[in-house]
């Protein structure tokens, strides 16, 4: 969807925010049952390193048929689902973003990190976001202009000032990607002058880990929408600074992301973008 040249208002009802919450965590105990008894999922390979089992679309069918039930006119976009508009004779200029697990290969090997992701985009715009960790029970929800909230508590970034005491989150590129060496160039630049860096192979719990503080900043390449929509409105409504890689490009359209705190972000954009830095 084409942004419109003004951003859009305000996001201001919470009723939206109260679907989304609902129906991820509805979502998420529907994974729970699969993820009982895992060792039972029929799995599918879509590429080298991604995964795909009845447990994705299970998920992915209760958020569409929830989300859309209650807003039929609106647009869809899913991972495993792919895209479509609902009523398109009354178009609403609204979409939902949603990653129906966001850590499948976590999910599968009983690795208890992995997320559903669910998030609105009106006129090209993000509005909200919600990120829900089943298996800890962790909720982190944003809403833009209206601040961003773990389990009801409200969320800030960490207070880190020095980089050199920067934990970083990022994702590793597998398989046949065709950005692996551009990945280990960022590591090589960027791991000597931090306190260290995380893969955790979900990215959507770890763009909502920086709002929460449990990260100093994350970086990634060429991410897919329903991978970072739900939080990156969660990161700026808990202040952290985001921006694509360059300057004037946005993560939702170009799926390469660098966030970090504001008082880390201009030291951490240098070294990934290979500027000269103090």
């Amino acid at each position: 969807m084409t942004p419109s040249s003004t951003p859009a208002t305000a996001f201001t009802s919470e009723d939206d925010l109260a679907l989304a919450e609902s129906v991820a965590r509805e979502a998420g105990g529907i994974l729970l049952r699969y993820w009982s008894d895992r060792t039972r999922l029929t799995v599918s390979t879509k590429r080298a390193g991604d995964f795909v089992s009845e447990a994705d679309l299970a998920s992915e069918h209760h958020l569409k048929a929830a989300l859309l039930g209650a807003r039929p006119t609106d647009a869809w976009l899913g991972e495993e689902g792919g895209g479509m508009r609902a009523g398109d004779d009354a178009p609403t200029g609204r979409r939902w973003i949603v990653d129906p697990l966001d850590g499948t290969t976590n999910f599968l090997r009983g690795i208890p990190h992995w997320a559903v992701s669910v998030a609105l985009e009106i006129d090209g715009h993000l509005q909200l976001g919600v990120v829900h960790d089943p298996v800890k029970d962790d909720t982190f929800v944003a809403a833009l202009g209206h601040g961003a909230r773990l389990n009801g508590v409200a969320l800030r970034h960490a207070d880190t000032s020095v980089f050199d005491h920067a934990l970083l989150g990022t994702g590793i590129p597998f398989g046949q990607m065709a950005h692996i060496d551009d990945h280990a160039a960022d590591i090589s630049r960027v791991l000597p002058h931090c306190a260290g860096a995380r893969r955790m192979g979900a990215a959507a719990l770890d763009l909502a880990y920086v709002a929460a503080g449990r990260l100093d900043g994350f970086w990634e390449r060429i991410l897919q929408p329903w991978d970072i929509a739900a939080g990156l409105v969660i990161m700026r409504e808990a202040g952290v600074r985001v921006e694509g890689w360059e300057t004037h490009e946005r993560p939702e359209e170009t799926g390469s992301v660098i966030a970090a705190t504001p008082a880390l972000f201009d030291t951490f954009a240098g070294l990934l973008r290979d500027n000269t830095t103090d």
